[in-house]
């Protein structure tokens, strides 16, 4: 004699509990890629979209008491703001922080500015720019 099956016939009385399990998995799983894709799309939107003034260090100078710093700025046509530029002595302290405005119709500034410092400064860094 063989031995009867334990297992259900396939199909016949729905899905097993473990199937209904990774069926509402799947699911969850979906509403959360869909959360998290639409979290770093408004992320993405509002620092790449709404950046209406950007710039960079292009070089710079260090003196005894100043830094001359080569600021290349981009920004909407119209659109004023300031840049803050700052310059750190060769133990890492803060020796002098400036803001520099840009105004005007210009999309694209290349302007050599000077920053004031209290000790001899090593470094020229652009903390961000700003629009009014």
């Amino acid at each position: 004699m063989s031995t009867a099956s334990t297992r259900l016939p396939d199909g016949r009385y729905g899905r097993s509990s473990d199937e209904r399990a990774d069926h509402k998995l799947r699911i969850a799983g979906a509403v959360l890629g869909a959360l998290l894709l639409a979290l770093i799309g408004y992320f993405a939107y509002h620092y790449v979209g709404q950046s209406k003034i950007s710039g960079e260090v292009i070089a710079f100078d260090a003196k005894k008491s100043a830094v001359e710093v080569h600021l290349e700025v981009r920004k909407d046509s119209g659109t004023s703001g300031y840049c803050t530029v700052r310059s750190q002595a060769a133990d890492g302290s803060e020796v002098g922080r400036a803001d520099f405005r840009f105004d005007g119709d210009a999309t694209r500034i290349d302007k050599v500015v000077t920053l004031r410092t209290t000790a001899p400064g090593t470094t020229a860094e652009l903390l961000g720019c700003h629009a009014d």
